[in-house]
């Protein structure tokens, strides 16, 4: 029998007689306790490791924006709960507000804390030198968001964040973006303007084989009936399912749902089974920390402390993110 430990950057086999020198898992499901391992470090997957297992498995992995300091304890605190690996996302203005290499510096110590498998990605970027940034500062993955701009231009700028990546790091995991499906992580009360949801303004599946042959893009976010943000008063459209099983097949690379706050929890099982490998909640979680918020200032007046303040609306940020993963991963 052969075991496998899981070391940064890397899978080293060693043969079952070295399990008397170090302790060995078969894989990161097969441990029981981390208390029983004497650096759980090195048996952590990397993100590569951990997407190519949820197709394997037919599920997603979480990845859930933060703007704040409670929001990664919520995130952190569910899966480490439901001993699932995460993403943690910011998008340009979320890590304006937290601070570029302040954020990225928080999330490497909760997860070294934690000892557990969370990600930490740069949503939504729309420029060569914001994506450096983020790439310079540590981030595990980054999204070149060039959904708006002409096909040949959103090819190019993404191919030199690629490039960048390989340069630095190879284990960075890049995203490319096709379709236009919003900017804005918000309730809506209509579909956001210049998103079309017709059978014309989805990705199609040539389109998407081109853009990623080209740029070699690691992950693929398509349009796919998908939008930003959330309807006020309804579920979000239909997704395209056959489109999504198309393009997972005619590019050949793992597919990311953006904007999935609104849609059907069919919808989203449905999703995974034809190719979706990631999947980005942020406005449920920002609506649960607002309501959350609300109330705790409306039942107690005179609380001024931003501890006792803010530590229900984590609680309920923490209850979206532990539901979204048991939906991801048919628990």
């Amino acid at each position: 029998m052969e075991f496998r430990i899981f070391e940064p950057n890397k899978s080293v086999s060693h043969d079952v007689a070295d399990a008397d020198k170090i302790k060995l898992v078969i894989s990161h499901k097969d441990i029981v306790s981390r208390d029983d391992l004497l650096c759980y470090n090195y048996f952590m997957l990397t993100l590569r490791e951990c997407v190519a297992e949820a197709e394997e498995r037919r599920v997603a992995i979480g990845h859930f924006n933060i703007s704040t300091v409670e929001g990664i304890w919520a995130i952190a605190r569910a899966a480490r709960e439901l001993d699932l690996p995460v993403i943690i996302g910011v998008s340009e203005g979320e890590r304006d507000w937290f601070g570029v290499r302040q954020a990225a510096a928080l999330v490497a110590s909760v997860r070294e804390e934690l000892q557990h498998q969370i990600f930490f990605n740069a949503d939504h970027t729309y420029s060569f030198d914001r994506v450096k940034e983020a790439i310079d500062a540590g981030f595990d993955a980054v999204i070149f968001d060039g959904s708006k701009l002409p096909l040949e231009e959103n090819i190019a700028e993404t191919k030199k964040c690629v490039d960048y990546a390989r340069r630095v790091n190879r284990e960075i995991v890049v995203e490319g973006e096709l379709g236009f499906i919003g900017t804005s992580s918000k309730l809506l009360d209509a579909v956001p303007a210049g998103v079309g949801l017709g059978q014309d303004d989805l990705v199609k599946p040539q389109t998407a084989a081109e853009f990623v042959r080209v740029t070699a893009v690691d992950l693929l976010a398509p349009a796919v009936g998908n939008i930003h943000g959330m309807l006020r008063s309804q579920a979000d459209p239909a997704l395209d399912i056959d489109r999504i099983k198309l393009i997972r097949q005619a590019a050949a690379r793992p597919l990311v749902l953006h904007g999935a706050s609104g849609n059907t929890d069919d919808d989203i099982r449905r999703a995974i089974a034809a190719g979706v490998a990631i999947i980005h909640i942020n406005t449920e979680l920002r609506v649960a920390y607002r309501n959350a918020l609300r109330q705790t200032l409306q039942e107690n007046p005179d609380e001024v402390a931003p501890y006792k303040i803010l530590k229900p609306a984590a609680l309920a940020m923490q209850a979206v993110v532990e539901k979204k993963l048991k939906l991801f991963n048919n628990l």
